[in-house]
C-alpha cells in the first residue's frame, strides 16, 4: 500500500517496512551510488544499485542500516516485487512534472462556457 501524500510505500522484506525517498535518503544514494540520481535512469539498475535503493529509502526508519544489512533484507525470490515497490517509491518521490488538468471555463471550474 502506499501513501502517495507522505511519499511511503510498504514493503514485506523480513517484516513490513516503509520506503521513503526524502532529500536525506537521495543524497544518501548518490554517495553511495557515486553519481547523481538523474544517472539511474540512463543506465540500467542492477543489483548493486537495487540495493543502494532498497537501503537509502529504509534510512528513515533505521538511520543505522548498513548496505549489507539492506541487502540481507533481500530475498532473491522477491527480487521483482522490490524492484517494483523501490520503483514505485522513486516515482512518488519525483511526480511527472508539465502535467496540468485540463480546465474548462474562464477560471477554470464549471462548464466551458460556448464560444
Amino acid at each position: 500500500m502506499a501513501n502517495k501524500q507522505r511519499g511511503i510505500v510498504d514493503i514485506q522484506l523480513d517484516k513490513k517496512r516503509r520506503l521513503k525517498f526524502n532529500m536525506n535518503a537521495l543524497t544518501e544514494l548518490e554517495d553511495a551510488l557515486g553519481m547523481p540520481i538523474t544517472g539511474l535512469s540512463s543506465q540500467k539498475v542492477g543489483m548493486k544499485e537495487l540495493r543502494a535503493m532498497l537501503w537509502a529509502g529504509l534510512l528513515h526508519e533505521d538511520a543505522d542500516l548498513t548496505l549489507k544489512e539492506a541487502g540481507d533484507l533481500m530475498e532473491m525470490e522477491k527480487l521483482h516485487e522490490i524492484s517494483e515497490k523501490v520503483t514505485e517509491a522513486m516515482t512518488i518521490a519525483f511526480p511527472q512534472q508539465g502535467k496540468k488538468k485540463k480546465v474548462s471555463g474562464p477560471n477554470g471550474v464549471g462548464p466551458k462556457p460556448n464560444a
